[in-house]
């Protein structure tokens, strides 16, 4: 699957940033320009999210393939990979099952673990909007304020709404088929989690947050035992948009070295 892509610098070392789920690359765009006078930053579009396209199957492998086949194509060997939430999974597959494609990894607020928790709540949301009716992205965001209270949310995931030609909208999201793999994308391969990635990696999480909790940490050092975590003050989920200035201090750091 050929993935779609921004290119950010030229002529240095290659960094790719995978987005989280219902997101795309453009949310890691002032991060990618940041970085861009050290690396040159590809930000992706997974599948079934972005311009990427759609397809039925989306589990952490063939999504990790995705990235490989991504390498191929530019003619890249290796190169310094980072991941957010669902990206952060695909980030550790990738390096699980292929590392020699790695040459560092950084993963934001994501532990290579299985959660409980699912997102029907937004799936549900999203499929409650009669987009090919609505005439602007004001009414689409009235249906989802009857289910989802938080504004900063909503305007994340109306990013996803994109206008028809013909009429109305839609999303560019694979609602279907993320609904019919969530299981999977809660998840993590069970033969990964078996393998041990030794290359430099750095784990960052939001104080906040509980998705990688000291307990995930536990597992995450044993797959990933050259890795150090740090942890961004009064920080969410979303640790690169909640504390910008922290997170890059922290991300600098361990690039630099």
């Amino acid at each position: 699957m050929q993935l779609s892509f921004t290119q950010t610098g030229e002529g240095k070392s290659p960094l790719v940033i995978m987005h989280g789920l219902f997101g795309s690359g453009r949310n890691w765009q002032g991060i990618a320009k940041q970085l861009s006078n050290r690396f040159t930053v590809f930000t992706l579009d997974l599948r079934n999210h972005g311009s990427s396209q759609h397809t039925d199957e989306m589990d952490y492998s063939s999504m990790a393939g995705d990235v490989v086949e991504f390498l191929e194509s530019q003619g890249l060997a290796d190169a310094a990979i980072l991941g957010h939430s669902m990206g952060g999974k695909v980030a550790m597959s990738l390096a699980l099952s292929h590392p020699d494609r790695v040459k560092n990894l950084i993963i934001v607020d994501i532990a290579p673990v299985s959660y409980q928790h699912n997102f029907d709540d937004i799936l549900q949301a999203l499929k409650s909007v009669p987009v090919e009716k609505i005439s602007s992205r004001k009414q689409a965001d009235d249906y989802l304020a009857k289910k989802i209270d938080v504004l900063s949310l909503r305007q994340f995931l109306l990013q996803n709404l994109v206008p028809v030609p013909s009429g109305g909208f839609k999303w560019r999201v694979n609602l279907k088929s993320i609904e019919n793999n969530m299981d999977a994308i809660m998840g993590f391969p069970t033969e990964e989690s078996r393998a041990v990635f030794v290359h430099p990696t750095l784990f960052i999480n939001g104080e906040k947050s509980t998705y990688l909790s000291a307990k995930y940490q536990l597992v995450a050092l044993e797959m990933f035992p050259n890795a150090v975590v740090q942890t961004v003050a009064n920080a969410g989920h979303w640790p690169h948009v909640e504390s910008p200035v922290e997170f890059m201090m922290y991300l600098d750091q361990f690039l630099d070295n």
